[in-house]
Formats: structure tokens, C-alpha cells, sequence
């Protein structure tokens, strides 16, 4: 995992420190800060020897690419800078400008905010150049591949197992594994790529996810890590990840628990770890989009894919990150994701089987109990379900939400859950920052 930050300032040294230290955990072994051109910049990561890393140093530019599809880089250019951010938005990056007028940059908005309350989100496949915002990569759809089933999947399989090799650094990187068909299909191929693979799970006692996990971690003989979660330690824990996930969306605090605690798990054992993410949007994993008609299908997994930097790459991000851990998100590799919208939508709901196309391509490598197990809700699996919902109405009155729950950026919170988590974030943030970065999951 690596970090950065910068201000469009000679002899900002100093501040440009200040800004990485807020986001140390990003990068706990190694900083470097430079100037160049008129800027001043850094960054921080954890590899000694991170090869990325040294070529961004090298040229003089902040950046780093953890895998493909997960990169951000910042290049001074006399007194300003060019900005790109990673197609999907794997990585994130934030800017503003200072008091002089300076524009400034950073990984997270908690670097920004002693420079600027008005931070603006870099789009992700797009370039801040020239102080103007132009976008290089958009998704769409792709011609239909005219070719069989069987070998669709096989190309499938090929393109993923040649996505997780890519991003294999040696016996330090594990899987998270929740047991449902994504982490399960990963850990299956990047299980063929090590001599042994270690893998990890969180939930509350008797969640699905962690009787799954088991199951699959014992097919594989992976060395197998779990964690059982109390409900105390559920709510004790939400000021943290409130704060390095940087929101208050209902849907996406929540799936973000078990999300980071696993991670902190992870954390005592490896460096890396692979995460399934992805899936379900590429391949159609959601128990609505079953619902929509198959001609409207694919501009629906195109939004949704679209917007995963605000979702569930955001919750991998900061959860990852969090605890110095660099994540590898097989699903948006750049050539799996052309490849997906190269596939007709009626092999990824084909009758009434979600990602019914990954599942023909896992066929073998999984037990056929996980690979045709029906999708699950992230919090749903691992037990959370409505307690953090349940916690919220015990502790937030009806008078209190009505008169808390119009924010005066104009977003209207959607339920006592959200008011809870804004509560959280507003002691961690401010009530005065712009909120246009934040993002709101479209519920269903």
C-alpha cells in the first residue's frame, strides 16, 4: 500500500510532511518527500524496495501502482501538476486548493483538510491537467464475442488465473475469503500459484460467511485464519472505520465493518492480500438486477461498475490500507473487465442463476456446494445483518432524526443508521467540508 501528497508550492516541505503523517498508515516503513517544478510532494509506502514506487521517486513524480487497474499518479508541471487516477477508481485521489490559491493533493480527504474544506474527488479514468478535468477512459460496452459458452468460460478462467499471477509477491500475500463464489473463485486460482496460501475471514458467531470459509479453505488446505465478532465490538469499533473510510453512506459503513476487521486480521500475517470485488457487478451478482429486463441489463452493470469507487472499492481501499495492507481486486483488472463486457448479459443471468458464466468457469476448481451458493449480502454473511440498524433506532429518537436529517450540502440522510454514522464522521471531519465527494449507494 503507498500514500501521496503535494501542494503546488516551492518550500512546502514541512506541510507536505504534516499531510502525509495524517495518512501514515498508508505507509508505514518508508516516506520520501521532493520538490520539483514548483511543487512540492510525497509519498509514503511500505516495501523497502517497491519498485513502482522507486520509478515514480525516480522521475521525480508522486505515485504507485499496487496492481493493473490500481494506480494514481501525480507529475509536476511548472508550478502546477497532471493528475491520473486508475480507470475503475482502485485507487483513490483527492484535491483542493489552499488559501494562496495553491492546489493540493492527497490519497485521503484527512490530508486535505487542514489545507482546504472544499475537496473535490478526481473521477476515476480521468486527468487533472491545465486546471481542467478531462476524462482518457470510459466504460462501455463492448461487441459481444460470438463464441460458445464453454469457451467463454475458459477464456474466463484464463484471463483470472493470468490476473492473480500477476499480482503474486512471493508467500506474503493471503486472500481475505468470505466463502461466497467471488473469494472463493480467487483463493481457488491463486491456490494452483503458491505452496501455500493463507486466507482469512471475520463475522459473528454462526455467520454464513465463516461456515463457508471453512469449507473452502479446508478444499483448498489453505492455512486458515478466522475471526468471531461480538456485537460490542461491532459498535466500539465504528469510530475508526468511519474514519479512514472517509463516509457515511448507510450500506457501505456497514459492509465495512467485518471488512476491516478482517483486514486487521490479515495485517499479523501478510502484506498482501487478494479480494474478490468486483464480481458482482462485472457478472450480474445482485439479486435485483434479476429484475431488469435483459435489453437494460447492461447499461444497469455499467452504472454500477462505474461507481464502484464510491462502494465497494472505496471499502477495500480503506479497510485495506487502514492497516498497512496492499490489496490485489482480481475482478478490475483492465483486461478481465473488457473481456466481461464482451460476454451477452444472458450468460451472466442465464434463467434464474446470477454470474451463471463465473460459475461455468469455476466448475472444478470449487466444491460445488460454494460454487453454486446463492449471493449473499456482505453484511448479511457475516452476521451483521440489521444489528448496527437495530443499535441506531435504540439510540437515536424519532425527534432527533427528523430535525438531524437534512444537512445543509443538501443530502438528505436516509435512515437513523446514517444519522449515527454522520454523527461519527462529523466529530471526525467537520460539519463545515464540502461533502460532494462522498458517495451514496442507490438502494433496491
Amino acid at each position: 500500500m503507498a500514500g501521496i501528497a503535494g501542494i503546488a508550492s516551492d518550500n512546502a516541505s514541512e506541510e507536505v510532511l504534516e499531510m502525509l503523517c495524517t495518512i501514515r498508515h498508508r505507509g508505514k516503513t518508508r516516506i520520501s518527500v521532493f520538490e520539483k517544478e514548483g511543487t512540492t510532494a510525497g509519498i509514503i509506502w511500505n516495501e523497502p524496495e517497491d519498485d513502482s514506487v522507486r520509478e515514480f521517486l525516480d522521475a521525480g513524480e508522486a505515485g504507485y501502482y499496487n496492481s493493473p487497474g490500481n494506480y494514481a499518479i501525480v507529475k509536476p508541471d511548472n508550478g502546477s501538476f497532471t493528475m491520473t487516477r486508475d480507470e475503475l477508481g482502485s485507487a483513490p485521489l483527492y484535491y483542493g486548493s489552499d488559501n494562496d490559491g495553491n492546489i493540493c493533493f492527497a490519497s485521503e480527504i484527512k490530508a486535505l483538510l487542514p489545507i482546504t474544506s472544499n475537496i473535490i474527488e478526481l473521477s476515476p479514468g480521468h486527468v487533472y491537467e491545465d486546471d481542467e478535468v478531462r476524462s482518457y477512459f470510459g466504460i462501455r460496452s463492448g461487441r459481444k464475442t460470438e463464441k460458445t459458452p464453454d469457451k467463454i468460460a475458459s477464456e474466463l478462467n484464463r484471463l483470472l488465473d493470468r490476473a492473480v499471477a500477476d499480482c503474486l509477491s512471493g508467500d506474503d500475500t493471503g486472500s481475505f475469503l468470505s466463502g461466497g463464489l467471488d473469494s472463493s473463485a480467487i483463493c481457488a486460482l491463486a491456490s494452483r500459484h503458491m505452496k501455500k496460501l493463507r486466507t482469512f475471514a471475520a463475522g459473528l458467531k454462526g455467520a454464513p460467511d465463516l461456515e463457508h470459509a471453512r469449507e473452502m479453505a479446508g478444499y483448498l488446505g489453505s492455512e486458515h485464519h478466522e475471526m468471531i465478532i461480538t456485537p460490542e465490538k461491532l459498535t466500539a469499533v465504528l469510530p475508526e472505520v468511519i474514519y479512514h473510510l472517509e463516509s457515511f453512506d448507510a450500506l457501505l459503513v456497514r459492509s465495512s465493518l467485518t471488512n476491516y476487521l478482517v483486514a486487521c486480521l490479515a495485517s499479523e500475517h501478510v502484506s498482501d492480500v487478494f479480494t474478490g470485488e468486483g464480481g458482482d457487478e462485472l457478472f450480474a451478482g445482485y439479486g435485483y438486477l434479476k429484475s431488469i429486463p435483459s435489453e437494460r441489463l447492461e447499461d444497469e452493470l455499467l452504472r454500477i461498475t462505474g461507481t464502484m469507487h464510491n462502494t465497494a472499492l472505496q471499502r477495500v481501499d480503506r479497510s485495506a490500507s487502514a492497516h498497512g495492507l496492499t490489496p490485489h481486486l482480481i475482478f478490475t483488472n483492465p483486461e478481465v473487465v473488457k473481456f466481461a463486457f464482451s460476454i451477452p448479459v444472458e450468460y451472466k443471468i442465464h434463467g434464474t442463476t446470477e454470474k451463471w458464466i463465473l460459475r461455468k468457469a469455476m466448475k472444478g476448481l470449487l466444491p460445488e456446494k460454494i460454487r453454486c451458493r446463492p449471493k449473499v449480502k456482505f453484511w448479511e454473511g457475516a452476521g451483521v445483518k440489521e444489528l448496527i440498524a437495530d443499535y441506531a433506532e435504540q439510540n437515536i429518537s424519532d425527534r432527533d432524526y427528523r430535525a438531524e436529517r437534512d444537512l445543509k450540502n443538501g443530502i438528505i440522510l436516509g435512515s437513523k443508521e446514517e444519522l449515527l454514522y454522520y454523527r461519527v464522521f462529523r466529530e471526525h471531519f467537520g460539519s463545515d467540508i464540502n461533502l460532494s465527494f462522498v458517495g451514496r449507494t442507490i438502494t433496491h
